[in-house]
């Protein structure tokens, strides 16, 4: 079976489990007559977005995202994780019986406005999520060691002082672009679904120089980042010189500084 046979199915899995869970989380919930307690509601709707998460691999070393993240993913506008969230704390805190989707956008708490995110803000930080088609402008392949986008025949070019962002999704297939605050995310590049490995990188005509393993979505570790270091190898990618980070301080790396710092032992 094919990388593109496996992203398709993993996407219509995703679609099919996103709309059985946003219309248990909205109004079919809506008629449910026992109450229940914040704490209970957020649990519940925990262990719901855990199983949507856990269903699109059964790769034991995939990733889902951050559980402040699920909300923005069975969302179908797909507003910003973490301001939905802010949102979700006032409605946890509520008495309203009202399922979150409904009182956010129609019940009781459509007039709410949160002090760190204004409505409009709520409206127009929407993250793009990829689909299948969509998704391959951002594929990248190996070839001779170099970083090209599949589609293009393009090297892999990263702008200096913008951030540029990696997937390795559970089909291990690596997808790179330009993250854009609010609206281009690391959830973007496989519509919310699990990941092997996610961060951010640095290239220079197809040559990969910097890589780290960075996302407020996923939340990878240094096991995470290995995997797409054994990725990289695997594709004989020369890795010498490239400087790894377990970690990232979200700051715009400077192309000069990382050049002149891997001419020492390539590591952090």
């Amino acid at each position: 079976m094919t990388d593109s046979t496996n992203i398709l199915e993993e996407v219509l899995l995703w679609k099919a489990l996103d709309f059985a869970t946003l219309r248990q989380s909205s109004v079919s919930f809506f008629d449910v007559g026992k109450t229940e307690t914040p704490v209970s509601r957020w649990a519940r709707a925990q262990t719901r977005a855990s199983k949507v998460g856990k269903g699109l691999s059964k790769n034991e070393k995939a990733q889902i995202l951050a559980e402040k993240i699920w909300l923005e993913a069975i969302d179908p506008l797909h507003r910003y994780g973490i301001s939905l969230n802010r949102y979700h704390d006032v409605w946890c805190n509520s008495e309203s019986s009202q399922p979150f989707f409904y009182w956010l956008d129609i019940g009781d708490g459509k007039e709410v406005i949160v002090e760190k995110c204004s409505r409009s803000d709520l409206q127009s930080q929407c993250i793009k999520y990829l689909g299948p088609k969509e998704r391959e402008a951002y594929e990248v392949i190996v070839k001779n060691g170099k970083l090209i986008y599949k589609k293009s025949g393009v090297c892999v070019e990263t702008v200096e002082g913008t951030k540029w962002i990696f997937v390795l999704s559970t089909s291990r297939t690596l997808y790179v672009g330009q993250k854009q605050t609010h609206h281009f995310h690391h959830s973007s590049f496989v519509a919310g679904g699990a990941s092997l490995s996610s961060g951010r990188l640095v290239v220079s005509n197809g040559d990969l120089e910097a890589i780290w393993a960075y996302s407020g979505h996923y939340r990878p570790t240094e096991e995470h980042l290995e995997e797409i270091i054994s990725f990289l190898q695997d594709h004989q990618v020369d890795l010498t010189n490239v400087k790894k980070y377990s970690i990232d301080d979200d700051v715009v790396p400077d192309k000069s500084k990382i050049s002149n710092e891997s001419k020492g032992d390539g590591t952090k």
